[in-house]
């Protein structure tokens, strides 16, 4: 099922008992964090909250402000119009395993999956929802008092020592200038004033890639920004894609509808027609503005450091846009359910490159991808060694600081289980490698600046080619028989 708006999405939300709407005005300087920071830390995730007032400066916004609407497991199923994120990992799994059909069945379902990825080819409008209001500043640093500024929309300051306010959930639309491959990415966005902002991309991410050739080239570099929309955009841009896959097709897949596409009004660019905002400019070669502190994900603030600036040319919105953002902190919060998302929709695509995975869980405490538990169906020795080498080889999971091996009978989704295995079957000096990689920017841990070593740690059950000469010990398991009567008896005495 896709969103037709975001306010499609708040209205589902509120019908399923998922939301909750505060209807007094709220400051966005911090006091929507506090409000969001205790719901998204209640249990499964608390509630999706819409504040109908939100402030700027004592002022109420215009715009509505949504937060917490993908914090459950549950809220991020319905973001994706499934019941379960399970069912799109399935399709998935299905696609990448299709075979020639043997049977009238299988040759409906494999019909099925090309109908899915027919929609995975965005179309291309001339007009949208987004468009209903256009705005378009004549010069840079000229704004008329007419029009709404970026200092205007309902932005966020998080944390107190954040250095200024961020906006959260953009969608920052680039395109490689020699090949014209588009680029969906969620890149922080430290607002100046009226009209600039930064652009925090990374220089490991897709944008910074494309910042770069713009650069060489000497051009300027156009951007655009959706915020809103179908939560699938959002989703595809978060998502750890292959390097070169679209999100936008992604996001079809994702949606089973097409993405309709239309032309920014003062960039060469296109973004999903029915989102909520466009923020539409350009990065100049070049300059470079201090941006930070800002509380990030890991759960410290990440220090100052220099970023390319960002410089409005047009805010397009809906009528009724309702300005949708999260908050980053100290776990669990809104962001572990996408990343737990993203796991399990990705996982038949490990398993695909490593048949032996079982099963894969990034806890909270981890913050993404600081802790990864793996568990393999082991058949020869050091394979757990394959599988840490093969994972860090793999994308985004090159940041990945501690990768733990466990055999299949261990439930990494326990962590107390995995911990308990961890504690149990290894010695630390034969059990654990350590490598040098290239760091999240994020981390503040490594002495240089995104250059650090990460450690895999060997969980399994030992062979004795792994330099284990004893018989391994069984581990304890009550009879099933046993099991099932005392089930019996328990639940026939009742309390």
């Amino acid at each position: 099922m896709a969103y037709s708006s975001f306010s499609e999405f708040i209205a589902a939300l509120e019908s399923a008992g998922e939301l909750k709407r505060i209807r007094v005005p709220v400051a966005t300087e911090l006091e929507i964090t506090e409000f969001a920071d205790r719901e998204m830390k209640s249990p499964g995730g608390g509630k999706a909250l819409l504040f109908e007032k939100p402030t700027v400066n004592g002022v109420v916004s215009k715009f509505p402000l949504a937060i917490n609407t993908m914090g459950s497991t549950k809220r991020m199923a319905m973001a994706l119009g499934l019941k379960s994120i399970d069912e799109l990992a399935q399709q998935m799994q299905l696609i990448l395993k299709a075979k020639p059909p043997s049977n009238l069945k299988s040759a409906w379902e494999l019909a099925k999956q090309g109908f899915d990825l027919l929609h995975a080819r965005p179309k291309h409008v001339k007009t949208g929802p987004c468009k209903e209001v256009i705005h378009r500043f004549p010069s840079p640093g000229v704004t008329p008092s007419s029009l709404p500024t970026l200092l205007d929309l309902p932005i966020l300051k998080c944390w107190p020592m954040d250095g200024g306010r961020f906006i959260t959930f953009p969608c920052v639309h680039t395109r490689d200038p020699d090949t014209g491959e588009r680029n969906l990415g969620m890149y922080r966005m430290q607002i100046f004033d009226e009209q600039t902002s930064g652009m925090h991309w990374q220089v490991h991410k897709v944008g910074a890639r494309h910042g770069k050739r713009y650069y060489e080239r000497g051009e300027r570099m156009p951007v655009a920004v959706t915020i809103g929309g179908d939560p699938a955009y959002t989703m595809a841009a978060t998502a750890p894609l292959p390097d070169g896959l679209d999100e936008i097709l992604f996001a079809g897949f994702v949606r089973k509808k097409s993405v309709e596409l239309v032309k920014c009004e003062t960039v060469d660019l296109e973004v999903p027609a029915d989102v909520d905002f466009v923020l539409e400019g350009y990065v100049q070669p070049g300059e470079m503005r201090a941006e930070g502190p800002f509380g990030d994900h890991t759960g410290f603030y990440t220090p100052v450091d220099d970023y390319p600036v960002f410089h409005l040319t047009a805010i397009t919105h809906r009528r009724d846009a309702v300005y949708p953002c999260t908050v980053v902190g100290i776990p669990p919060m809104e962001d572990f359910y996408m990343g737990e998302a993203s796991v399990r929709i990705f996982l038949p695509v490990f398993k695909m490159n490593f048949p032996e995975i079982v099963d894969m869980a990034l806890p909270a405490e981890g913050v993404f991808h600081n802790l990864v538990f793996v568990s393999i169906r082991k058949q020869y020795p050091w394979q757990a060694y394959k599988i840490m080498h093969g994972l860090w080889g793999m994308g985004q999971m090159m940041f990945s600081k501690y990768i733990i091996i466990v055999d299949a009978d261990c439930n990494v989704h326990n962590t107390s289980e995995v911990l308990f295995r961890l504690c149990a079957n290894t010695d630390p000096q034969r059990d654990s490698t350590f490598i040098k990689s290239p760091c999240d920017a994020l981390d503040h841990a490594p002495s240089v600046p995104c250059i650090g070593s990460h450690m895999g740690i060997d969980a399994t059950r030992k062979l004795a080619a792994e330099g284990y000469p004893r018989e391994w010990p069984e581990l304890l398991k009550m009879d099933e028989t046993v099991k099932a009567k005392v089930h019996a008896l328990v639940s026939a005495l009742g309390d």
